[in-house]
């Protein structure tokens, strides 16, 4: 999947969190996601690269110009991505969930979910069927 050439590692995913979180800076996400300095750097330079973050300058006073990154529209767009593997660890894995997203208006927990271009929800893969294209052969 070309999808997953971008976002598939592990720490892309995690460097996606945080840019949802609001986290915009090489130094703290270094800290919140954990890994090695070049995996980040290989990691933001990768999104950057495909439209998912924007690198933009900043200078604090008295520093050196540095950047943040920023989500694009490409990037917010990954949003359900994040709150469904999310939705999944909260489900399946013990332990209290380490963050809640909340909907800003009313207070409630978000959660994703899964409809048809009709409106129907799809609860279930076992609810779909998948029609291959001409592009790939079926297996």
């Amino acid at each position: 999947m070309r999808a997953l050439e971008i976002v598939g590692e592990r720490w892309t995913l995690l460097v996606l969190r945080e840019a949802f979180y609001g986290v915009r800076r090489f130094d703290l996400m270094l800290e919140n996601v954990g890994c090695a300095r070049n995996l980040l750097a290989d990691r933001l330079a990768t999104l950057v690269a495909h439209g998912v973050l924007a690198k933009t300058p900043y200078v604090d006073q008295g520093q050196r110009e540095r950047f943040e990154y920023r989500l694009t529209e490409k990037g917010l767009a990954l949003f359900p991505v994040i709150v469904s593997l999310m939705d999944w660890g909260d489900q399946w894995l013990r332990g209290e969930p380490p963050v809640r997203v909340l909907h800003r208006e009313c207070g409630a927990a978000v959660h994703a979910e899964l409809r048809c271009t009709e409106g129907h929800l799809v609860p279930s893969a076992r609810q779909t069927e998948p029609r291959f294209t001409a592009r790939r052969a079926r297996a």
